[in-house]
């Protein structure tokens, strides 16, 4: 008796011993317990709450389905030729010869051309009306934008409210309906600021500005993360969008500005330092030119003599900066800070900075 024969008898005396079913079982089990974490996913792309997302979600949707009108066609057809031209199908016509057609030349070029076209025609009118740096006009007059200025940190994120001088670390409040105009940059590395439900992933890069332009249509609790690798706390740079009504964000502020904690340069040179799961946390009193100093202070001189990391005329870089020189061992030196107050108002560049001047 040959193998060829008895394999096949073998094989199903095999699946039915009690050995191989507690196996396939277990398989079965594991199949099913591997499903559940995935039963609570969502997918916040296709979940918009702001308009920005709207579009995006619709653009996404429309990109999916032209692939579609390429993709299915072909599979059905790659499947009716299989079946039609077949070995066993006498009836089908047997062309070893054939060489051109002018039918299929026509399909094969005319429809990618259509398709490209529309792609272009819509690729250029959604990358003018969804570009980041372009305002959203308000729902009402008397609603101007809401201004916050975000500084991507290692590894946590900074939100500064410049016309109500509160931020707060991993924790944003936004009122509904209202647009809001984002000014974003990074300490060092390079990270991604994106919130999926309300659209447009913009980068943060160090000494440079980028901008942002989104809105909230519905109140709740957003999702906010860095979706740019940026070292080993990355996974830990999240944070939460919460958007209010205008009156909890107005009664939220008044809040914000009377804790005691501020945001001055000793401060921020303290939370700049990398760490990852960084608790929320608000300011009241933040350095005016903060976010612009963090930008600049990683600028080369301006005025032309001074040689350094320093910036003419902006005294929140020179705070910034002597605030960091005075680290010993990571920790702040305050009397050193204290002593070289009178030299940098004086105008004069402390002798004793070193970390961000050599």
């Amino acid at each position: 008796m040959s193998m060829h024969n008895v394999s096949p008898t073998r094989r199903g005396r095999a699946d039915t011993t009690p050995g191989a079913r507690w196996r396939t079982w277990c398989a079965r089990v594991a199949a099913a317990a591997a499903m559940v974490p995935m039963s609570g996913c969502t997918m916040e792309l296709l979940d918009p709450k702001g308009s920005v997302g709207e579009q995006e979600k619709h653009l996404i949707l429309i990109a999916l389905g032209v692939m579609l009108l390429v993709v299915i066609p072909v599979i059905v057809l790659t499947l009716v030729f299989f079946w039609r031209y077949r070995e066993t199908n006498t009836a089908a016509t047997y062309s070893p010869k054939w060489s051109h057609s002018t039918k299929i030349e026509v399909v094969v070029w005319t429809i990618p051309v259509i398709i490209v076209v529309a792609l272009a025609v819509m690729i250029w009118e959604t990358t003018h009306k969804l570009d980041p740096y372009q305002p959203i006009e308000p729902i009402a007059t008397d609603k101007p934008p809401v201004r916050v200025e975000v500084v991507a940190l290692n590894w946590k994120w900074l939100f500064i409210y410049p016309d109500y001088k509160v931020a707060t670390v991993n924790k944003l409040v936004l009122p509904v309906d209202t647009p809001v105009e984002f000014k974003i940059t990074a300490e060092s590395l390079m990270n991604a600021f994106f919130i999926p439900q309300l659209g447009s992933m913009v980068y943060a890069m160090s000494g440079m500005q980028t901008k942002l332009h989104l809105i909230a249509n519905e109140t709740g609790t957003y999702a906010g993360m860095s979706s740019a690798y940026s070292g080993p706390g990355f996974s830990d740079m999240h944070f939460k969008a919460h958007v209010t009504s205008q009156g909890d964000f107005d009664k939220w502020v008044k809040e914000a500005q009377a804790v005691p904690d501020t945001l001055d340069a000793p401060t921020y040179v303290k939370l700049e330092q990398p760490g990852t799961a960084a608790p929320v946390a608000i300011y009241a009193n933040v350095m005016p030119g903060l976010f612009d100093a963090v930008v600049g202070k990683y600028m080369g001189p301006m005025d032309g003599g001074t040689q350094g990391m320093r910036v003419s005329g902006n005294s929140a870089i020179d705070d910034i900066i002597a605030a960091a020189n005075c680290r010993v061992d990571g920790q702040l030196d305050s009397r050193a800070l204290l002593a070289q107050r009178p030299e940098r108002e004086a105008g004069a560049q402390p002798a004793s900075q070193r970390a961000l001047t050599e």
